[in-house]
């Protein structure tokens, strides 16, 4: 007997209400037959690379029922239910599908189901990319930000409806060193997180037995301070509905960390261009577990009429048709849309104020980046800074950011973990939340573990949002030789940065340079990398 048909063996005790279960129902519907579709007309979907839901739904739909506008959550590339469940139609999704000039997410300048949105009634989602669990680092970023504007009274009052960070990831990208940094910094800082994990038991060819040693869960209480809540039955809707709006309603009170793990079937193929009958053995097991006619079963019992359930089925299959046509018909993007969005305008066109003023003694060069921390920090309760040991005890290893931390606090100034690609990648989501981050790579020699984050997330953030999430940070990076340096702390990287589109890198020479440009940096809407030359830190070079 299948587990669809035990559900009916007893009185159905589903603890949701009625109308969330059958809009469930409906998305659901919805959700499925947009798979079919594309398979269907696989000819006409399979320009651009996609993958669906088709097996997740319930899991996403759980999830996506219960956030609310003030909420953020990073979805992935399979999460079309999520963007069914936060209020988008299938005509929205599959304007990203056909590379359409009104793709609400990108402008059609990326994937189906790669969605950056900033819709006042539905939850935020900054950018994102493709890259396998990168998205953590920058959704942890935006859980930081919301805790810092809660700490230093910045937040909106949401009634005791604290925003939830939520962050969607399969299994298989737990194996990713970038997801461990986030897992850290959530438990460390006791942050807003929901690490949202699907469990299908496959990487695209690979199964779990071949890639891993244990399941996030194993994995997640090498964090202590991480909650994990396990779904056996991730195609059961009313589970996954119960186990999140446990973790959901925690974390609005409690402000700390939860992952949940729901372990689900793939009924689709991993993307359009990978079939899953080349390779897979498991489908027969997976279609038992399908999350459709099991949710029907389910309501069936309650005493919901079928044809109030075929009435709804029949809506969605026709809405899903009806919108792939007009999708098809919207309009391409223009030519002359490819430049827009490179980089957000800036206020700083032009260098104002004396260089060398009257009466002023000479500073050294890194005492000159200290008094524009200082006069940012002054002026704009927005502003902080964080990195390796810039904190309270050392300021810096090279003192740049000396007494910083005792003049504005350890919630301003603060230390963070050897972790690089957090450090980069945070920003995405500190600026998301309206912040302005500064942060440190504290040598130049080790900024390539960060290079993946500054690359695929940070300078493309802007460009493939269409103009809705620039990434207004400024990273501090010493660099060059100096005094004993070797070959491990005298590296010049400007060769490399320069050539990546979409960040902005200035190379300071002298006091009154580093000054002013790290200002016209902080009010630059953009992301800025500063390259200090650690070599001239103690000059005097006139400006």
């Amino acid at each position: 007997m299948s587990d669809t048909t035990k559900v009916v063996k007893e009185k159905a005790k589903l603890d949701v209400s009625e109308e969330t279960l059958l809009k469930a129902w409906e998305l659901m519907c919805t959700a499925k037959s947009m798979s079919e579709l594309y398979n269907e007309k696989i000819q006409l979907t399979s320009k651009y690379v996609h993958a669906t839901s088709r097996g997740h739904e319930a899991a996403q739909l759980a999830l996506a029922l219960q956030l609310k506008p003030q909420d953020f959550v990073a979805p992935y590339y399979r999460d079309d239910s999520i963007m069914l469940g936060i209020g988008m139609t299938p005509y929205d999704l599959m304007l990203q599908l056909f590379a359409k000039r009104e793709d609400p997410f990108s402008g059609g300048r990326t994937y189906y189901c790669h969605p950056s949105l900033k819709d006042d009634d539905k939850p935020k989602i900054p950018h994102q990319s493709s890259a396998t669990g990168m998205q953590a680092i920058p959704t942890t970023g935006v859980g930081m930000g919301v805790q810092y504007k809660e700490l230093m009274g910045l937040a909106e009052d949401y009634k005791g409806e604290n925003p939830v960070v939520v962050c969607s990831l399969g299994d298989a990208s737990i194996t990713e060193g970038e997801v461990a940094e986030a897992f850290q910094m959530a438990v460390l800082k006791k942050l807003p997180m929901l690490y949202f994990i699907q469990d299908n038991e496959w990487d695209i060819s690979a199964s779990a037995d071949e890639i891993r040693a244990g399941d996030a869960t194993h994995y997640a209480r090498g964090f202590k301070g991480l909650e994990v809540i396990t779904v056996e039955k991730g195609h059961d809707f009313v589970d996954c509905y119960n186990a999140l709006k446990k973790a959901i309603d925690t974390i609005r009170k409690e402000r700390r960390p939860f992952l949940v793990h729901l372990k689900v079937p793939l009924l689709s193929h991993h993307t359009s261009g990978v079939r899953m009958e080349w390779y897979r053995d498991d489908l027969e097991d997976d279609r038992k577990r399908d999350p459709h006619p099991y949710l029907r079963a389910q309501l069936l019992e309650s005493g919901i009429a079928g044809s109030t359930l075929d009435d709804a089925e029949k809506r969605a299959l026709e809405l899903v048709k009806a919108d792939f046509e007009r999708a098809q018909k919207a309009e391409d993007p223009k030519p002359e849309d490819l430049e827009n969005h490179i980089f957000a305008p800036t206020p700083i066109t032009e260098e104002r104020g004396e260089r060398d003023p009257a009466g002023k003694e000479k500073t050294v060069m890194v005492d000159s980046a200290l008094f524009a921390m200082r006069e940012i920090l002054e002026k704009h309760p927005e502003a902080l800074l964080y990195g390796q040991d810039v904190g309270h005890r050392l300021g810096g290893v090279f003192r740049e950011a000396a007494t910083l931390a005792q003049q504005f606090g350890k919630e301003r100034v603060f230390n963070t973990p050897i972790q690089e690609a957090f450090i980069i990648g945070s920003t995405v989501g500190m600026s998301a939340v309206g912040l302005k981050p500064i942060v440190e790579v504290q040598f130049a020699d080790y900024i390539w573990p960060g290079l993946n984050q500054l690359f695929t997330e940070v300078s493309r953030s802007y460009y493939l949002s269409n103009g809705k999430w620039p990434v207004s940070a400024v990273i501090r990076v010493p660099v060059g030789a100096y005094g004993s340096g070797g070959p491990y702390h005298s590296s010049s990287v400007e060769s490399i940065l320069s050539n990546i589109r979409g960040i902005k890198v200035a190379y300071p020479s002298t006091g009154a340079d580093l000054k002013g440009l790290l200002k016209a940096a902080y009010y630059d809407p953009n992301p800025c990398v500063l390259l200090e030359h650690k070599g001239l830190y103690w000059s005097k070079i006139k400006g």
